[in-house]
């Protein structure tokens, strides 16, 4: 368990830098972007992740993930936001989560918390948020992708590169390790 907690807090760790990366590389007037009344700007998203992270770590050991002064439809209103105010947000929003990570033991992994009264494990609760929060951050990448004005420079394997990163990756020897290590350098 205490493997799954230190892989855990680096796949997180990953997923907030990709974010702040895809963010970093545009101006408030694409944060604000959406294509259509289905999706979302990446502004919004941010909000909704902060909303989100603040809603269910805050005491989440001894109240219920869905708090009473969460209003989660606000979160997906548009409003004017300057690249400052995204990144504020972001920041608030990881900070608080992760906070609440790292005060999490093997022991606390078993223990039951609730969400909108539905009970899960810890374990169980992180590993919805890993899925959620990735989800939105591939949602982050992809609108970035899609907003930027200049080339791409990808944030993994760029694109037609694949036999180079493995030739590099097979001239290693064999070791245990996360891919985190080295993406989070890269990145």
């Amino acid at each position: 368990m205490k493997a799954y907690l230190n892989n855990v807090k680096k796949l997180f760790e990953y997923y907030k830098l990709l974010g702040e990366k895809s963010i970093g590389r545009l101006t408030a007037e694409q944060l604000l972007y959406y294509p259509n009344e289905n999706t979302n700007s990446i502004a919004v998203i941010v909000k909704h992740m902060r909303g989100n992270m603040l809603s269910r770590w805050t005491d989440f050991l001894t109240s219920d993930g869905e708090k009473p002064w969460r209003s989660r439809d606000d979160e997906f209103n548009e409003e004017v936001l300057t690249k400052e105010d995204v990144l504020r947000l972001w920041n608030e929003g990881w900070t608080s989560f992760k906070n609440a990570l790292a005060s999490i033991t093997e022991n606390d992994l078993d223990k039951i918390i609730f969400i909108r009264n539905e009970g899960l494990t810890v374990l169980d609760a992180i590993n919805r948020q890993l899925a959620h929060y990735s989800y939105h951050v591939g949602q982050i990448v992809f609108m970035s992708k899609q907003s930027s004005d200049h080339e791409w420079e990808s944030l993994s394997i760029p694109k037609n590169n694949s036999s180079a990163f493995n030739k590099e990756k097979f001239a290693n020897e064999k070791e245990i390790k996360s891919f985190t290590d080295a993406q989070i350098k890269k990145l």
